[in-house]
């Protein structure tokens, strides 16, 4: 198996598990206050998770992808975060 896909994976999985243990933790202390500070964490959490899935697969086609295909990846992760600060 490549190792940066399991590292991919890996992470997502992770993300993923969080993003569970943060759902199940607002069920837990039913209160809005607290679920509101829960989801905040998770809005500095998903966007790391972002980047850092992303750039692992940037490394894995580093030898494969030309300069402007990786231009237009940046790119596109940049207008991802750019809309995100605009809501």
């Amino acid at each position: 198996m490549n190792k940066i896909v399991l590292g991919m994976a890996l992470l997502r999985l992770l993300s993923g598990l969080i993003e569970i243990s943060a759902a199940s933790l607002m069920l837990y202390f039913n209160r809005i206050e607290t679920a509101f500070k829960i989801n905040a964490i998770l809005a500095i959490i998903g966007p790391l998770v972002l980047i850092t899935v992303t750039s692992l697969g940037l490394v894995g086609l580093a030898g494969k992808v030309s300069i402007k295909q990786l231009v237009m990846i940046f790119s596109g992760v940049s207008m991802i975060f750019i809309a995100l600060n605009k809501l």
